[in-house]
Order: C-alpha cells, then sequence, then structure tokens
C-alpha cells in the first residue's frame, strides 16, 4: 500500500472537530486515502467514523490504511450528499475536504493532471456521468467558454473554447496532454509563463464539471447540516475560491437564522510551516459551524 496524498489542516481539524463527549460517532465525507480519518481515530481512543467516497479505488487503499482501527472505522462507496440525506440526526461530527487527493493526479490514470498525457476521464466514480473527453466533444463554443469562466474564473475562456472547438473538427481531444497543448497555443504569451500552467484553469472547471462539485455542493451542505446532531459540529475544506464563497454564503445565512453558530469567525489557513511541508495547503481554507436547533427543514 503506497499513500501519496498528505492532508491539510490536520491540527486544526483536530482542534476545532475533536469529541467533546465519550463515544461520538464522526463522518468523514470524503475520506479519500483516509488520512484526516487516521488522525482522529489515533489521537481520540473511542471515537468512530463513518468514511465515505465516491471513488471505491481509493476507498480500497483508506480500508487497508485503517484495518487496525476495526469496527471503530465503517466505509461506504458513494455520493456524500446521498448518503447524509439518508442519515438524519445521526453525527456528533462531520468534516468534509473538498480537495481532490494527490491520489488523483498522480496515480489514479484518469487525466486530472496537464502534466500526464492520459486518458482524459476526470470522474471520481467511473461508472457513471460524462467523461471529461466528452464534455470537451459536445459543448458548443459559447457553454464551454461560460463553463471555463464559471467554474474558474478563467479570463481566456473564450480564446480556448474557441481553440476546443477548432481543434476538435480534426478528430476527438482524448488525453489530457493534448487538451493541455491546445490550451497553452491559445493563450497569450505572457499566460503561458505565469507561475501556474496555462491549463490549470481549463482542467479544474473541466473537473469540477465532471464531478458535478458545485451542483452537488448546495445540497451537500444541508444533507450534511440534517445529518447532524443539535450540538454538532460540520468542518468544510475548500481549495477553490467559488467553493469557499459558497460554504460562507451558505453559514452565514443559515447563522442568521440562528440555526447555527460560527466556530471559527473566519477561514482558517495553513501555518507557514505547514505550506513549507506541504505546498498544496497554500489553498486551504477551513470554516467550522455547530448546529444549535433542530428544525423540519434547516
Amino acid at each position: 500500500m503506497e499513500i501519496v496524498h498528505t492532508p491539510v489542516l490536520v491540527k486544526e481539524t483536530l482542534v476545532f472537530l475533536g469529541p467533546r463527549r465519550d463515544g461520538e460517532l464522526m463522518a468523514d465525507g470524503t475520506i479519500g486515502e483516509g488520512g484526516h480519518s487516521e488522525a482522529f481515530l489515533r489521537n481520540f481512543p473511542g471515537i468512530r467514523i463513518v468514511g465515505i467516497d465516491a471513488d471505491q479505488t481509493i476507498l480500497e487503499t483508506a480500508k487497508k490504511r485503517l484495518a487496525e482501527f476495526g469496527n471503530e472505522i465503517e466505509l461506504h462507496v458513494g455520493w456524500a450528499q446521498v448518503f447524509f440525506a439518508e442519515r438524519r440526526n445521526t453525527f456528533d461530527t462531520i468534516l468534509i475536504d473538498s480537495g481532490i487527493s494527490v491520489f488523483h493526479y498522480t496515480k489514479s490514470g484518469r487525466g486530472f493532471s496537464f502534466s500526464k498525457d492520459e486518458p482524459l476521464d476526470m470522474r471520481l466514480d467511473t461508472g457513471q456521468g460524462k467523461s471529461a473527453a466528452d464534455i470537451v466533444a459536445e459543448l458548443p463554443e459559447r457553454d464551454f467558454a461560460d463553463l471555463l469562466f464559471n467554474n474558474a474564473e478563467e479570463r481566456y475562456s473564450w480564446r480556448i473554447a474557441h481553440a476546443v472547438v477548432e481543434a476538435r473538427t480534426r478528430g476527438r481531444i482524448e488525453s489530457a496532454g493534448a487538451l493541455a497543448n491546445i490550451v497553452e497555443r491559445a493563450v497569450p504569451p505572457a499566460y503561458r509563463r505565469a507561475r501556474l500552467h496555462p491549463a490549470t484553469k481549463t482542467f479544474q472547471a473541466l473537473r469540477m464539471a465532471v464531478n458535478g462539485e458545485l451542483i452537488r455542493l448546495p445540497s451537500l451542505l444541508e444533507n450534511a447540516m440534517n445529518a447532524l446532531k443539535v450540538q454538532g459540529r460540520l468542518g468544510f475544506i475548500s481549495f477553490e475560491s467559488l467553493t469557499d464563497r459558497m460554504v460562507k454564503l451558505f453559514f452565514k445565512e443559515r447563522c442568521t437564522a440562528k440555526k447555527l453558530s460560527l466556530v471559527t469567525k473566519s477561514a482558517v489557513c495553513a501555518s507557514v510551516e505547514e505550506v513549507r511541508r506541504n505546498p498544496p495547503s497554500r489553498s486551504a481554507r477551513l470554516r467550522v459551524i455547530e448546529k444549535k436547533r433542530e428544525k423540519e427543514n434547516i
């Protein structure tokens, strides 16, 4: 078993989401390779965790990693918002890490990374839905430009969309490498020389579209809140500004209605030391709320 992903903000999640009573039940809504869950199980004996992930392959890694904890860990394959919808008033704590695991970029072989010439898939659940290659092949130019701007705020969305539509007249764009090359040629030279690879936002936007990340987010937050017990806490780790803004707004609206209270007044970021050790943590933002009261439709 090879672990390739380093979880972010572990110390912070332990502080804000650690159990306050004996025998608490926690849900790790995006367990991935199991890094956060392992930290909770090692630091808080007696806690029980239910781990959920849409990716069966990465869930197998978590299963092996956490096998020593026996009945203290239970794993489910599927989308978290569906899982939470069926379990009202169940959990003392829920953690959701919306980031894509390093596993997907380096080992999945599904085209998440523009640095690898892999099949352009990007699905977490490979058994359903359209792949990234399908979206690239089918979307009209205007819709593709909107997707790039709305999901990733790509400033050159129209130029990239036009280049993709033009390229696909010569044949289907099947690989991550081919798409990255098209994007790189489409943008201005100065954009190519920037710190980030010019295809970064295009790949982000496609990944979010393929897996319905922004579409699923409102129901994920709503169902997670319903799945919490009163006085239970929800922690959400975001990596993209669009996701973080949606989480911030959801929490603010529910706090105004006095259904929730903010545990973290603002987003918690990684320390300088963590960013040095684990550069992807640079963009991580943790927000935590506590459920104050139960209602039929919270």
